[in-house]
């Protein structure tokens, strides 16, 4: 499927459905932070008040996540265990969504923070806020090594016949 019209199901179906609900900020935490429960990751800060955020895409644990308010995206994606081997990090986009403002769209370049030995244009620290979509786009990469394990696979398999089909042969003779 073409990753800009899954991109766009994705906005049409899942970000509008919920624009900036009261249930997208909380005081306090859910009271269970012994790991994940399914895509909802927590966390939250007991004592402080808290935003609920969407990561998707080519991130190690992608999901809904509750985060202290102020949390940046850098955090966030670190909360997610970083980004994926596949991931462009060079185009991360954070969608705005609030009710009565136009949706804003940011694009991110995570490589010029993590990269860079010196900083040669203004760094923008996305600082995220409630409701906000986060998306870490990539498209997997080609392996020569996944040929081989096909191919592999196929030889040992042709193999394997052929001296089962030979054992068969001489044990009738």
């Amino acid at each position: 499927m073409n990753l800009k019209l899954f991109f766009s199901i994705l906005l049409f179906t899942g970000f509008y459905t919920n624009i900036y609900s009261q249930d997208d900020i909380q005081i306090g935490s859910l009271g269970t932070r012994s790991g994940q429960q399914g895509g909802l990751f927590d966390y939250s800060n007991p004592s402080s008040i808290n935003i609920k955020v969407q990561l998707w895409g080519y991130v190690r644990y992608p999901g809904y996540y509750i985060v202290p308010a102020g949390t940046g995206l850098n955090e966030l994606i670190s909360f997610a265990g970083g980004p994926m081997e596949d991931a462009s990090l060079d185009q991360i986009r954070v969608t705005k969504i609030k009710e009565g403002t136009p949706t804003k769209m940011l694009k991110y370049n995570y490589n010029d923070m993590v990269w860079e030995d010196e900083i040669k244009t203004q760094i923008n620290f996305v600082k995220l806020e409630a409701g906000d979509i986060v998306v870490v786009p990539g498209e997997p990469r080609y392996f020569v090594r996944e040929d081989i394990a096909f191919y592999l696979g196929i030889v040992t398999a042709l193999a394997s016949i052929t001296a089962l089909i030979i054992s068969i042969l001489y044990a009738n003779n």
